[in-house]
């Protein structure tokens, strides 16, 4: 069993996916630091003013208080989850999107492609020059041929056909 994990793995591995999952993860995290600055310097001010609003710490700098209750002496931050909820829904949006567009951009390309191949089928090869001549030819022998030549003629054409 070990041994057929390890077989996938180096396949999996080796295969060019691999950079293009790093690329996608090393973006991920860029985006989901914007998210997380989106979040924590736009969005938690907002539940904040809702919620519990601000105050001072030692310092005198104002700390944004997302909203948060005790029970017991336990601390509950609401606000905190609210904040990671609205990530979490602002990432899976912009994902949403992104897939959507490659999609659309990958279903056009398809129908593009089928469409331009549907367009060389239709199109029938312009014969060559030895076949037009063959052609001059077979018309000529035809044209001054006896019947029991033309019925040679017709066979030998629907064995070419086959």
């Amino acid at each position: 069993m070990f041994k057929k994990f390890m077989t996938e793995f180096k396949e999996f591995a080796l295969k060019g996916n691999v950079m293009d999952m790093a690329i996608g993860v090393i973006i991920g995290a860029a985006f989901g630091n914007i998210v997380t600055s989106l979040t924590d310097n736009f969005i938690n001010p907002l539940i904040a003013v809702v919620t519990g609003g601000a105050k001072k710490d030692e310092n005198g700098v104002m700390q944004v208080v997302g909203g948060s209750f005790k029970i017991r002496g336990v601390s509950f931050n609401y606000g905190s989850f609210v904040s990671s909820v609205i990530n979490f829904l602002v990432i899976a949006l912009v994902l949403f999107l992104m897939l959507k567009a490659v999609n659309g951009a990958v279903a056009k390309a398809a129908a593009l492609a089928k469409k331009e191949e549907e367009e060389k089928e239709e199109e029938p090869a312009e014969p060559t020059a030895e076949e037009k001549l063959l052609g001059e030819i077979r018309d000529l022998l035809t044209a001054t041929a006896s019947p029991e030549a033309l019925a040679k003629i017709e066979a030998a054409k629907a064995e070419a056909e086959k």
